[in-house]
């Protein structure tokens, strides 16, 4: 492996300028396809194997779909690049004037255009020790961990003698307004409201209460004022309590205290879940101090126009890893439409013989979706909102289309899993263990 991998980076080899992409999400992938027709020698390197599809983790954790409908191999993904090589590792370590990568087990990998596209993983805000008491959504373990906790909660339930410690059970709380946060808030409804009702017969999952908090003064805040009233509608019609203005001060196994402008308040609930930030990957801090790169809180790298790392146009930096003002001096969004046309950007550069792109890069903004429930999303695309059912089916639809990975095979499984919820009966709502695997340790 050693051996092989230093192999690959030696100039020698083919005399081909070498391009290394770090990072498997939707700004690597893209970058890797863009580049199959260069005349260079590229190396993607991720941590796994897999590309993730983000958007629809929610589903698995929610047992919508299964493990393998939001991931594909990234192998299999860009097996027609014939200059592409892909090592599963993680970069430890880089040397900048050396144009120098160390992976995880010492290889060394040398590169003459580096692409940075790591994304993020969830972020605390300072309050690791929250990690363990509570469930993040970043990776297909996050997803599967959740969706046991899930469907571990409504058994414990059934199983509770004692009608307080029941209650807890069935006591949902989601942290984070974003898309995400009320996405699952939406889909944790209608699991205890629809899908499982009349499976249990000591406990009733349509008494669970799902509670979604967030610090600001309006959930999806990216939207307009009015989308985000329109979420909070949907959600409420569904029978999740939309608590906003609702700052998070502790959280531990028996339930979470916040602060509001009445004071201080305590949620007794055995399921948290986190969806309130983001923060970069290490490797990012590691290249920012070799670069002397600045970065924002979130620990983002701060990019030039044209996202090059500055005083390095040779190492290019996009996705989540970065911040960056788009034409309106606010940062671009973490989305993966601007991950996707980054990567483009540096790659076209990158194909033309450039060791990174040069011209200043701007982003084309496609709009921003979220969903509430089944029916029920809200759309905002070139300053036209749309909420309801038109809006949903907006959000299906642009899913399918970037979920090309899998080719057209892995969309038409995606879209019957999608129909047999809504006529059949749902597939993934599997507890991976026993029943006591999905607890907490308590303090």
């Amino acid at each position: 492996m050693i051996a092989w991998a230093a192999m690959a980076a030696d100039p020698s080899s083919s005399g081909r300028r070498r391009v290394v992409i770090v990072g498997g999400g939707f700004g690597g992938l893209t970058a890797a396809r863009e580049l199959r027709r260069a005349d260079a020698e590229v190396t993607l390197v991720d941590r796994m194997s897999h590309h993730l599809f983000q958007p629809l983790l929610y589903q698995l954790a929610c047992g919508s779909l299964s493990a393998g409908e939001c991931a594909f191999p990234i192998r299999a993904a860009i097996k027609h690049a014939s200059n592409t090589t892909v090592l599963m590792a993680e970069v430890t370590g880089v040397d900048v004037e050396r144009r120098r990568l160390t992976l995880d087990r010492g290889e060394r990998l040398d590169y003459d255009s580096l692409i940075l596209a790591c994304g993020a993983e969830t972020s605390y805000f300072g309050k690791d020790e929250w990690r363990e008491v509570s469930y993040g959504l970043k990776t297909l373990t996050d997803a599967l961990a959740m969706r046991s906790r899930i469907y571990g909660a409504f058994e414990e339930a059934e199983r509770a003698d004692d009608p307080q410690e029941r209650k807890q059970w069935l006591t949902f709380v989601v942290i984070g307004g974003g898309p995400t946060g009320v996405e699952l808030a939406g889909e944790l409804a209608i699991i205890a409201k629809d899908t499982r009702r009349g499976e249990f017969t000591r406990s009733d999952p349509r008494n669970a209460d799902v509670i979604l908090l967030d610090a600001g003064e309006r959930v999806t805040s990216a939207f307009s004022e009015r989308l985000s009233g329109k979420v909070a509608e949907q959600l409420a019609s569904l029978g999740v309590s939309v608590r906003e203005g609702a700052r998070v001060s502790a959280i531990d196994p028996r339930g979470v205290t916040i602060e509001t402008g009445a004071g201080q308040e305590r949620i007794l609930t055995r399921t948290v879940i986190w969806a309130a930030g983001v923060q970069a990957m290490p490797f990012v801090t590691t290249l920012a101090q070799a670069t002397g790169a600045k970065t924002d809180r979130a620990g983002r790298i701060q990019v030039e126009a044209d996202l090059t790392v500055p005083g390095h146009p040779e190492i290019s930096a996009i996705g989540d890893a970065t911040t960056l003002a788009g034409r309106d001096d606010r940062p671009l969004p973490g989305l993966a439409t601007v991950a996707i046309q980054q990567a483009r950007h540096v790659a076209r550069a990158i194909r033309g013989g450039a060791a990174g792109a040069s011209t200043p890069f701007r982003y084309f903004d496609k709009g921003a979706l979220a969903v509430v429930g089944r029916g029920r999303a809200v759309c905002e695309i070139r300053g036209h909102e749309l909420s309801g059912r038109l809006a949903f089916f907006t959000y299906l639809t642009v899913h399918l289309y970037y979920l090309s990975g899998g080719g057209p095979g892995h969309r038409l499984k995606v879209l019957i899993d999608w129909i047999s919820i809504r006529i059949g009966e749902p597939q993934n709502q599997i507890i991976e263990g026993e029943l006591a695997s999905i607890a907490p340790p308590e303090p």
